[in-house]
């Protein structure tokens, strides 16, 4: 049987009390959703595009059908909105690091934009049910493709592209003492 008390066992009024205006009955609103990264929402934003590219094709590309060559052509396409002059043969600031003037270059990716967007879209290929030995971002041909990129844009520039050499550790004092005085005294 239930009670008349307001805050009883068995009362629908149990989680306010019986004295709350209308306003301050509502619940607080829920937490925001977790913020991404800055990565994973780049990534996210990424898949997306590249999603809607396949759509757009004619006649539309499945994601299941996509393969490197869809790829590569996704990455010519992305050259349209590129921000980095790339000087042709003919012009007369090829090979030139700092061009003393303007020309009619075309403007393109640059290089580090397309390798870190292909190593995102390969992460999200995956992170959405893709199988690792059919993803199409880590065929050897975008490897390829990615190479001549970055050598044609390095010698438009004529600045030759290096890998850069990872730096060897330094032995800490103690081990390197210890080994010379070994090898000094002759023991």
């Amino acid at each position: 049987m239930m009670s008349n008390d307001p805050g009883g066992e068995g009362s629908s009024s149990s989680s306010r009390p019986a004295t709350a205006p209308a306003d301050q009955q509502q619940q607080p609103p829920p937490p925001p959703p977790a913020q991404l990264s800055r990565y994973e929402s780049q990534k996210r934003r990424d898949w997306n595009t590249f999603g809607q590219y396949l759509r757009n094709q004619r006649p539309p590309v499945a994601l299941t059908e996509c393969n490197y060559s869809h790829v590569v052509e996704f990455m010519r396409y992305l050259d349209q909105f590129g921000k980095t002059k790339v000087h042709i043969q003919g012009c007369v600031f090829f090979g030139q690091p700092e061009p003393a003037g303007p020309c009619t270059c075309p403007l393109r990716q640059a290089w580090g934009s397309l390798d870190a967007l292909i190593g995102r879209l390969r992460a999200a290929y995956e992170e959405n049910g893709g199988a690792l030995e059919t993803n199409p971002f880590a065929n050897g041909a975008i490897r390829v493709y990615l190479r001549d990129v970055r050598d044609s844009q390095a010698k438009a520039r004529g600045i030759p592209y290096k890998k850069k050499k990872k730096k060897r550790r330094k032995l800490s004092n103690d081990q390197g003492m210890s080994s010379s005085n070994f090898q000094a005294s002759g023991v």
